[in-house]
């Protein structure tokens, strides 16, 4: 099941010479629900292109979304991404998703 989505986050970054992961702005993953080191799914609205990978906490406020190591490869700057979060349950749950804008700054929440 869906339990966390990042909906159009713009990359600001693109780091080659890093361990590897995405770096995403604390105040979205708290938002959201994503934990540090959590596996997530990102697709570039811009080229189609998905990967995955661990989640880094990036500072407080910083509107930061950065692909770092191959995954930049499949990203550029300015690409619109949609990162999300899944969990396996028997259950249904509540997905919790945020829309961002331009700087990455929560818009709107919504919970389905």
């Amino acid at each position: 099941m869906l339990r966390s989505k990042i909906h159009r986050a713009t990359v600001t970054e693109t780091r080659l010479d890093y361990e590897g992961s995405i770096t995403i702005d604390s105040d979205l993953i708290d938002a959201v629900g994503i934990w540090p080191g959590e596996k997530v799914l990102v697709a570039d609205v811009n080229n189609g292109s998905r990967l995955e990978t661990y989640v880094i906490a990036g500072e407080k406020g910083s509107g930061i979304i950065a692909l770092n190591g191959a995954a930049a490869h499949l990203c550029s700057l300015g690409d619109k991404v949609i990162i999300m979060a899944f969990e396996l349950t028997d259950e249904p749950i509540r997905s919790r998703v945020v829309l961002v804008d331009g700087d990455n700054r929560i818009r709107r929440e919504l919970v389905y």
